[in-house]
């Protein structure tokens, strides 16, 4: 690929996900889908006629071999990221991995291990990363704007009903933790800048052992905390409190604004309950649109070039995940691996 062609990426998966992927992108210049790769060979060449992609291919390796391809878009089903992320690193193709990563902390680690050993770009797909809100979130951090994290809130609920539901199926990594609750912790650790130190976690579990909702505290070192909200059970609510010792900050964090609401983030520089708040108002585009693009700067002129999560903090997320989980299951507090 060079600077004046686009990023020819092929689609792993027949995934519902993958449709909205492929018409977000169809407006760009600099980045095409052209192929998607299914087990079945039927259904990767109906999946192609319907988006209007150029190939089909009746396997994901028979796709990963070919040299027509740059780069891999992996919407499988959670447990088989890790996997298939890997196998396309070993194939030499750049992979924009859906969220979550993996999940577990050991898998991230051997993703991107994967990825520096075979000289490719891995990367966690969250379209709101991508936007102008979530960048202007970071500035007003970044520049102390409302003094040093105290506390960070951070919710997503979206409500899925229906058993045959990819989400609601526990042998592939379902749950409202890894669907909706990523996002919750993406955005913690966006701001958070670390990894936690502990996890406490509580949860309401559906008949086949499918976490529906979970509510979770986060300690870090240094004393500020957060607590995570995710559901599958309640109306949609998309939502984060920054609260610092000096002002606080409010955003909807939205993936494809104006979808969901107005792409705005609301601060408030002072403590008091009359002072201010500031509106920013930010543009607004479709998320797949921008992570792609985003993506394709990222493979032609580096990591600076990236709008999206680092390889440290997919793997912090990872692990915070992980120890979620693992508290909602035991009901005990537990201990968040230090970073590697």
């Amino acid at each position: 690929m060079t600077s004046a062609s686009p990023l020819r990426i092929g689609v792993l998966g027949a995934a519902a996900i993958a449709r909205n992927f492929i018409a977000g992108v169809a407006p760009s210049k600099t980045v095409k889908v052209v192929a998607v790769a299914s087990r079945e060979r039927a259904k990767a060449e109906a999946f192609a006629k319907e988006t209007g992609l150029a190939q089909a291919f009746g396997s994901y390796d028979a796709m990963l071999a070919d040299p027509a391809i740059d780069a891999v878009y992996n919407p499988l089903p959670n447990t088989l990221h890790a996997h298939w992320s890997i196998r396309a690193a070993e194939a030499g193709k750049h992979v924009l991995c859906e969220k979550p990563l993996a999940t577990t902390e050991a898998d991230a680690i051997a993703m991107f291990a994967a990825a520096r050993k075979h000289k490719i770009h891995l990367v966690e797909a969250y379209p709101y990363r991508a936007q102008p809100q979530t960048r202007k979130l970071a500035e007003l951090v970044a520049a102390n704007a409302i003094g040093k994290i105290q506390l960070i809130r951070s919710s997503f609920g979206v409500q899925f009903t229906d058993p045959t539901n990819i989400r609601l199926k526990p042998d592939v990594g379902g749950g409202a933790l890894f669907d909706a609750g990523s996002y919750a912790v993406s955005l913690v650790r966006l701001v958070a800048g670390r990894r936690p130190v502990r996890a406490s976690a509580v949860a309401q579990w559906t008949a086949t052992g499918v976490d529906n909702t979970v509510a979770a505290t986060l300690e870090f070192d240094g004393g500020m905390m957060a607590q995570i909200s995710c559901s599958f059970a309640t109306g949609y609510h998309r939502h984060a409190l920054i609260s610092g010792d000096t002002g606080t900050i409010e955003t909807t964090y939205l993936n494809h604004p104006p979808l969901g609401g107005p792409p705005v983030v609301r601060i408030k520089r002072g403590i008091m309950v009359g002072d201010p708040v500031e509106t920013i108002e930010v543009a607004g585009t479709n998320g797949f649109l921008a992570e792609a693009e985003s993506f394709r700067d990222l493979v032609l002129h580096g990591p600076s070039h990236w709008t999206g999560a680092t390889p440290e903090e997919s793997v912090d997320i990872a692990a915070t995940l992980e120890a979620i989980l693992a508290s909602a299951r035991s009901g005990k507090t537990v201990a968040v691996t230090p970073a590697p």
